[in-house]
């Protein structure tokens, strides 16, 4: 399916996954529960595990042991097996076409399957940010790209021209930005100083997740959009963030990822 706007996970009589049956695949395959349980990414003991869990609970074999022969013999389904393994393909099938069918209709509903879109992404950065391009400036080299969020904040990223023109960035089109945690800064007294980088964004700190090294300081923006930061313990302590505490989110452009649709 396009995007995994949808997923669900099919399992029968409640225990049978997709790795069982992946099992009762290579097994049927190679006629080995050592080789099967290489192909399915289980170990030699968790494939027993599994299989011999199914066999207890099913009302006749599922396995039967052959000897002698050209190959030395092995393991091999029975017939009830192999028609668990029947049905499973034929509901896999199935299943996945009525996954296709319920993204077919969330495409018809724009507002919603865009939503989906922007939920969908899976990335280790910590701060995520929808909005589209307000601006975009192309150089020979490097291009600026201005997004606007929601909550009327701007995020400006660099990127090579190269980037901006792959991902088809321009005025409108809707956008991503990805900044981790570690990229920001937070600042609470800036004493008049000014710094360079292009993205400061005021807030209040909410909450403060503490750990043994580092903490994980949030801030709510006043849109109610909300910016994370790590910082040192000591940081913490040498800045008195505090839950309530006005703090300045500050991060360079070049450390803002954008991710767009193409």
């Amino acid at each position: 399916m396009s995007g995994n706007l949808l997923s669900a996970d099919l399992k029968l009589a409640g225990r049978l996954d997709a790795r069982f049956f992946a099992l009762l695949e290579a097994l049927d395959a190679t006629g080995s529960i050592n080789k099967a349980a290489r192909t399915a990414g289980l170990s030699y003991k968790g494939a027993w595990l599994l299989l011999e869990t199914a066999c207890n609970l099913a009302n006749e074999p599922l396995l039967e042991t052959v000897t002698g022969g050209a190959g030395g013999g092995g393991t091999q389904l029975t017939v009830a097996a192999r028609g668990l393994l029947g049905a499973w393909r034929t509901l896999q099938d199935e299943h996945r076409e009525f996954l296709r069918a319920q993204e077919a209709r969330l495409a018809q509903l724009p507002a919603l399957s865009g939503l989906l879109r922007r939920m969908a992404m899976k990335t280790t950065a910590r701060n995520q940010f929808a909005g589209t391009v307000k601006a975009i400036e192309l150089g020979p080299v490097s291009a600026t790209v201005t997004i606007s969020l929601k909550s009327g904040d701007q995020i400006t990223a660099t990127m090579t021209s190269a980037a901006a023109q792959r991902l088809k960035l321009k005025k409108g089109k809707e956008a991503l930005a990805l900044i981790k945690a570690s990229a920001v800064v937070l600042v609470t007294d800036f004493a008049g100083w000014q710094l360079s980088a292009r993205n400061q964004l005021a807030g209040t700190v909410s909450r403060i997740e503490r750990g043994a090294v580092s903490s994980l300081v949030i801030l709510t923006l006043p849109g109610g959009a909300t910016m994370t930061a790590s910082v040192t313990n000591e940081g913490v302590e040498a800045l008195d963030l505090k839950v309530g505490a006005p703090a300045t989110a500050v991060f360079k452009a070049y450390s803002v990822m954008v991710a767009a649709q193409p």
